[in-house]
């Protein structure tokens, strides 16, 4: 498939002269350190990729900026993803921190930004403070679309009634152990977008004998295979990788499809295994 083809998920923020929508696929980069994060963008692009995921806290939105500036790929034809870090919930802090980031991605308008964690239990931080500031950067026009990452039910609730202004996207820890389902239902009703990181679980499913036996009757691979899972479940996976050929084996899986009885075997392997953080300890340490 062409990386004009690729599917794509019309997002809430978007008006009628401007439809905003994400590619389905896309490329992490957390845990890619700065050196690092210029070549393998670059190889990512070279792959087919147009979506690319960073994050403030990651440390590498300079290495990513580089890429960027160094490919010849049409800017429209590009969606890109940063996320607030964590000390810098407070309104001023959110602002000067979004300019950082703007220059290091050297980008005048971001795709998508994202509040990284809600911190919903840390001292000094308001849920709804902090998503009235993300609402005043999307106001601004140097952003597309504006979200969240982590955040509960509950959490949503709260930034929702508070200010009437839904996230597009909440991008979460979800994967075939993980599979999300009562909040992936949530965010159905509400219009959100599941983003799902951590989306081979860190490598464990590739080595589940349930989705080795649907790639072997497929003549792919194990990561394939989850990857066109949560495609088939209408989720947007960023996987991350930095050896060029796996970066381009889980981009292609355009050429397959899962049928009902491989959806119901991945489906049933939910254990509510986590592997990255839980939201709720997540939190910025007491002062003193």
């Amino acid at each position: 498939m062409s990386p004009h083809d690729l599917p794509t998920l019309r997002l809430l923020h978007g008006t009628s002269q401007d439809v905003v929508s994400i590619p389905q696929l896309g490329f992490g980069t957390y845990k890619i350190g700065p050196s690092e994060a210029e070549r393998a963008v670059t190889r990512a692009l070279e792959a087919g990729y147009r979506h690319i995921d960073t994050a403030q806290m990651y440390g590498n939105e300079a290495g990513v900026g580089r890429a960027l500036a160094a490919s010849s790929i049409p800017r429209e034809q590009l969606w890109v993803t940063s996320k607030l870090d964590n000390p810098n919930h407070a309104r001023e802090d959110a602002l000067t921190s979004w300019e950082a980031s703007m220059e290091a991605l050297g980008l005048e308008v971001l795709d998508l930004f994202l509040v990284h964690w809600p911190l919903a239990h840390s001292p000094g931080i308001d849920l709804v403070d902090t998503w009235r500031t993300m609402i005043e950067i999307l106001e601004s026009g140097r952003v597309r679309a504006i979200g969240v990452s982590n955040f509960q039910a509950e959490h949503l609730r709260t930034i929702i009634e508070a200010t009437g202004v839904s996230p597009a996207v909440n991008q979460i820890e979800l994967h075939p152990y993980l599979t999300q389902r009562p909040l992936r239902e949530r965010h159905a009703e509400l219009g959100v977008i599941t983003q799902s990181w951590s989306p081979l679980g860190r490598g464990r499913l590739l080595k589940d004998p349930v989705v080795a036996s649907v790639a072997a009757g497929l003549g792919v691979t194990p990561a394939q295979v989850v990857i066109r899972w949560h495609l088939e479940h209408g989720l947007v996976v960023i996987p991350k990788t930095v050896d060029p050929h796996r970066m381009a084996v889980n981009a292609d899986v355009w050429s397959f499809e899962l049928d009902a009885a491989a959806m119901a075997a991945l489906d049933a392997l939910d254990r509510g295994l986590r592997t990255g953080s839980h939201p709720d300890r997540v939190q910025l340490p007491h002062p003193g």
